[in-house]
């Protein structure tokens, strides 16, 4: 059975835990094996908080090897483009030579949703400035992501989740499975 690498914020989720056994339930549905970093058996009590985090980064590369693809939610999280860490994600599969996929539940391009951004007032601490371009490729993530996933044979899937329900929606998870079985099983 091929392996599936889940990638996104719903790590950080109140029920991330529920939220990934769900993904994973629907990735075996499709013929997978869903790995959700989560889901990882790691001992990190006691440790100091950087121990804990260069082990959690360590396991989640080597997760990350063990898998045959990824699928990544590039829904956006705390701003107007996807999840750092996700980023990450979506890069290391890229360089390892792995199909990568992704979805967002946020239609729209990335220039609309940071003119947006700007209109609302740039917060405290971020170096964005009115006058620095924007990048317009009409594509709904930054170009390296985006080209990175269409470039590993795979495919970024535009949902359009209810209000509210960006972090909950699973249809272009979904819609990504079935792109994952037509490149990995058919």
């Amino acid at each position: 059975m091929k392996r599936v690498y889940l990638a996104g914020p719903e790590v950080f989720l109140p029920n991330a835990i529920e939220v990934g056994r769900a993904k994973v339930a629907m990735a075996k549905e499709a013929g997978f094996e869903g790995l959700f970093p989560l889901e990882q058996q790691l001992d990190l009590d006691a440790l100091p908080k950087t121990e804990q985090a260069r082990r959690i980064s360590l396991a989640n590369e080597a997760l990350m090897r063990s898998a045959d693809l990824l699928i990544a939610n590039l829904t956006p999280f705390r701003g107007v483009s996807m999840d750092a860490g996700t980023a990450f994600e979506v890069g290391y599969m890229r360089a390892i030579g792995r199909p990568v996929l992704g979805y967002t539940n946020v239609p729209g391009d990335y220039r609309s949703r940071a003119e947006a951004f700007r209109r609302r007032g740039i917060p405290p601490g971020d170096s964005d400035a009115s006058g620095f371009e924007i990048e317009d490729f009409g594509m709904a993530e930054n170009l390296m992501i985006a080209v990175a996933i269409l470039e590993s044979g795979g495919s970024l899937v535009e949902g359009d989740a209810p209000a509210g329900l960006e972090m909950a929606d699973l249809t272009a998870y979904r819609h990504c499975l079935e792109e994952a079985r037509r490149i990995c099983l058919d």
